[in-house]
């Protein structure tokens, strides 16, 4: 019995190397058309505000890679080795470069974003970047990010790195929190590791500091200060504690300044609940338990 014909399996295939067919032509017009156009043109885009890396500089690294560009032919430009030279670049991210067939050579960059600038205990100071990596300073231009200084161990080899330590991962979580929250972007003005690794965190507006630990429930954490600045603050004086400590569960300690001590204990420690609310879950004041 003879098999019935798949007409449709080979009516699929026929076009399908009718495609690739095309595309061949396509490509190879493409390239004859490359051969005969120029440069004429090099137009770099680079967004963003950062501005570690300026116009002037990525000129001098596509020159370095691959000559003047304007006056040479497309198919003599080498695309992928221009991208590499650009991504070379510390403090650029990502890179793409393509011609089109008006002889113009574009260029875009994307710079790598900082959210937080270590400064160690070797006398070494960095950035991390919004991917979580160490990146180089720049002698031209200094990002408007939080700074981190104290007993902090992380090293820098003065090239592009992940961060190795728990505290250096700790330390990137907690300012990009801040970072996101314009409340404490506002309010938050340095991190400092003290001499038992701890978080600590020195504010814009109060005449003391926050404890924060580790970076463990940061969420936690922050929703218990909001609720101590706006419950207890208010009542107490901004100046009536020198450290508010976050780092312990459901719970603030707080120590007072050593003008308050004498109008009562100079610990108080403030056990918490969460309380839903309309927008997430916070914590408000259940108890006040003094210690003398």
């Amino acid at each position: 019995m003879l098999k019935r014909i798949n007409w449709k399996g080979i009516l699929y295939g026929f076009l399908w190397t009718v495609c690739l067919a095309s595309v061949v032509v396509l490509m190879s017009f493409i390239e004859v058309k490359k051969a005969s156009v120029t440069c004429k043109d090099v137009r770099i885009i680079i967004p963003g505000n950062q501005n570690f890396v300026e116009r002037s500089e990525i000129d001098n690294i596509l020159l370095t890679a691959a000559g003047p560009l304007v006056g040479k032919p497309l198919n003599q430009i080498n695309i992928h080795q221009l991208e590499t030279a650009l991504k070379a670049n510390p403090f650029i991210e990502f890179a793409k470069v393509y011609g089109d067939m008006n002889g113009v050579i574009h260029v875009k960059v994307k710079q790598r974003e900082p959210v937080l600038r270590i400064f160690n205990i070797a006398d070494q100071d960095f950035y991390i970047d919004r991917n979580g990596m160490k990146i180089p300073t720049a002698a031209s231009f200094t990002a408007n990010v939080l700074a981190a200084n104290g007993q902090i161990t992380e090293s820098f080899n003065n090239t592009v790195d992940t961060l190795r330590s728990k505290l250096a991962k700790d330390l990137f979580s907690t300012a990009l929190y801040i970072e996101r929250d314009t409340l404490w972007r506002d309010q938050i003005e340095q991190i400092y590791v003290n001499n038992e690794r701890e978080i600590e965190l020195v504010p814009r507006v109060g005449n003391h500091k926050i404890i924060l630990g580790t970076a463990d429930s940061l969420e936690s954490k922050f929703l218990n200060l909001l609720m101590f600045y706006k419950k207890a603050l208010p009542v107490a004086g901004w100046d009536a504690y020198k450290t508010i400590n976050l780092k312990y569960a459901n719970q603030i300690v707080c120590v007072k300044n050593a003008e308050t001590e004498n109008a009562g204990a100079n610990t108080v420690k403030v056990a918490t609940k969460p309380v839903k609310t309309d927008s997430a879950t916070i914590k408000l004041t259940t108890q006040d338990t003094v210690k003398n």
